[in-house]
């Protein structure tokens, strides 16, 4: 079985690891973190001083997703990727932007259940998202976890048989620069009409989200799989989803009280899984 395994984000070169210590040839070395990710994101990487989600939104995540809100969405994932990789004995997988590891642990296990051995690879711009990531898969050698960036990946050229990315920045170059020819890209975007029961809440003039043209040059569409549902949440289940969205840190002071007053709030949730090979 072929190695599957970061390279080195300064000259590309395979990076073996040495007890605690990943180190290339040429001599460039990263420390794994007690938790059990390395950070492989360079300084001239960082377009912030603490890039990606702070530990506000990944503890927020984290305890909203680990309450099955977005489950449905996560076994249809879940069953398309297994059914795309079926006849791969142990696919190379990325997970691009996997924050905490929610979605990286329970593929693992859809594509372990489909009687596949997977070697997963999960990067994420955010320190506090890849330390925990990195406690899902505690003295798991077939995953690795990793703080980096989806537009400078630590990843070998055709290395993956699957890319996934979940509600992450998109680089296509990255994305088909790792990918081997036909490999799969699994792609999930929110629908139109998601959570617009928050944004009604919160917005004097909620919005419809946008979605683009489904084509990306370099790739053979597949198909889009829909998944549409509702969910009622009370309390402190509001801010926890209010904090982990991007409409946190976009809203008015007035905005934000407003979904800090809701004591229950019910909102439809609309997915797009959408599934590519590359040509």
């Amino acid at each position: 079985m072929e190695s599957f395994s970061f390279i080195c984000p300064v000259c590309g070169q395979p990076l073996d690891r040495e007890e605690n210590t990943l180190r290339c040839k040429t001599g460039h070395s990263f420390d794994r973190a007690r938790s059990g990710y390395v950070n492989l994101l360079l300084s001239g990487g960082k377009h912030a001083k603490i890039p990606g989600d702070n530990k506000q939104m990944v503890l927020s995540r984290r305890a909203f997703l680990e309450k099955g809100f977005y489950r449905p969405m996560a076994d249809a994932l879940c069953r398309e990727t297994a059914e795309e990789l079926n006849g791969l004995s142990s696919p190379a997988v990325l997970d691009a932007g996997c924050g905490e590891g929610y979605y990286t642990a329970l593929l693992y296990q859809a594509l372990t259940d489909a009687g596949m051995k997977p070697r997963l690879l999960g990067i994420d711009i955010s320190k506090f998202a890849a330390e925990k990531a990195a406690k899902h898969f505690s003295g798991n050698d077939e995953v690795q976890i990793g703080a980096a960036s989806i537009f400078h990946m630590p990843v070998a050229e055709k290395s993956c048989d699957a890319v996934v990315t979940l509600f992450a920045p998109f680089c296509r170059e990255e994305f088909l620069r790792v990918l081997k020819p036909g490999g799969l890209f699994v792609m999930v975007i929110p629908g139109a009409r998601h959570l617009f029961g928050l944004k009604k809440a919160i917005y004097d003039q909620p919005y419809l989200n946008e979605v683009g043209d489904y084509a990306i040059e370099g790739m053979e569409f597949l198909r889009s799989v829909p998944v549409d549902g509702e969910i009622h949440l009370e309390g402190g289940e509001i801010m926890r989803l209010f904090e982990m969205t991007p409409y946190y840190y976009k809203t008015s002071a007035e905005g934000q009280a407003r979904a800090a007053a809701l004591r229950a709030l019910t909102t439809e949730t609309s997915f797009e899984i959408l599934l590519y090979r590359k040509k």
